[in-house]
């Protein structure tokens, strides 16, 4: 039987690029450092078709390969002095969709102060699951709303070996006063998002105590596959869009207004089952997803509600009554 104190979170889980942006995020970067991006782009496609032919033993994983190309960037002074500061700073500078990022506010208040949902605190979470970067991701106007991120990391003040303490210390010292990017420290693939969708699923994300990989019955789980909705723009979201879908959870497509291209691309996400439905980048009211994405998460509030309410029935017995001698 379910507990009818638990799994109360609808979980809305963003994809960032094209979905709650137009552009790709590193867009600042680029402007900032006088960086041609769609160079940069072709420079890290035709880069990584080159290793895998001077090494096709070695695999190149074209989602994240990104990352190093960045710090290629930053050692030849390309991207000189760029840190974790800037990233920041960058990320306030982002334009959003549409409705962006009020939408997030305003469904969280619609679900939490609706008189129905409120006896069983029903809430929504936001999370974002993005190859791009987290640290700029952070520095969004969409931060005050989200509750958790997946993203790229990379790290500054690197730990050196203490083989050799003196140089250990000397670097150490250098590092503190110049901090650059480094390393990467962690990284985001289209593939690996599933593990995002997982870790909410079973509250890793929340309890520390909780290993992903822990065999954990459904019904014990912090929010269940069928109270989560995932959106994104297209085709690399397939693997979420999919894992979601094989558990009765709910996707969503968006594609930029009055363009044919991604409009056709997620149409054909529809017709291959992919996703729910899909619609125009607008997130403001009286738009077809505004409307859409609101109406799917009352409709799962509704469910923990009737699910909630029937397990009550079930462990409350019938109260004593008065006996009627004469009967």
């Amino acid at each position: 039987m379910s507990d009818p104190f638990y799994q109360n979170v609808i979980a809305v889980i963003w994809d960032f690029d094209k979905t709650l942006i137009a552009h790709y995020m590193q867009k600042p970067i680029f402007e900032h450092f006088k960086v041609n991006g769609q160079e940069f782009w072709d420079e890290v496609n035709s880069l990584s078709d080159e290793y895998r032919r001077r090494h096709p033993e070695i695999r190149i994983n074209q989602d994240t390969f990104y990352l190093n190309h960045m710090l290629t960037c930053v050692k030849q002074g390309i991207f000189a002095g760029l840190n974790n500061s800037m990233l920041r700073e960058f990320g306030s500078r982002l334009e959003f969709y549409p409705g962006m990022p009020e939408f997030l506010g305003e469904s969280k208040r619609i679900i939490e102060e609706d008189e129905r949902f409120k006896p069983f605190a029903i809430k929504v979470e936001h999370y974002i699951v993005s190859t791009g970067l987290a640290e700029m991701i952070r520095g969004s106007q969409v931060m005050p709303y989200v509750d958790g991120i997946w993203g790229c990391e990379f790290i500054e003040d690197v730990i050196r070996s203490n083989l050799d303490v003196k140089e250990y210390v000397k670097d150490r010292e250098i590092s503190e006063v110049n901090r650059v990017i480094t390393q990467i420290g962690y990284a985001v693939d289209n593939t690996s998002k599933t593990r995002a969708i997982f870790e909410i699923n079973k509250g890793a994300n929340k309890n520390p105590a909780i290993d992903v990989n822990s065999s954990m019955p459904r019904e014990k789980r912090r929010v269940p596959f069928e109270h989560m909705i995932y959106i994104a723009d297209g085709p690399s979201d397939v693997p979420a869009f999919s894992i979601l879908k094989q558990y009765g959870g709910s996707t969503f497509a968006v594609y930029p207004k009055g363009e044919w291209k991604e409009f056709k691309q997620v149409e054909q996400l529809r017709r291959d089952g992919r996703i729910d439905m899909y619609g125009e980048a607008d997130y403001t009211p009286q738009t077809t997803t505004y409307m859409w994405l609101i109406n799917r998460m009352k409709e799962i509030a509704e469910k923990i509600v009737q699910r909630k309410e029937a397990a009550i029935r079930q462990i409350v017995s019938n109260p004593p009554t008065h006996i009627n001698a004469d009967s």
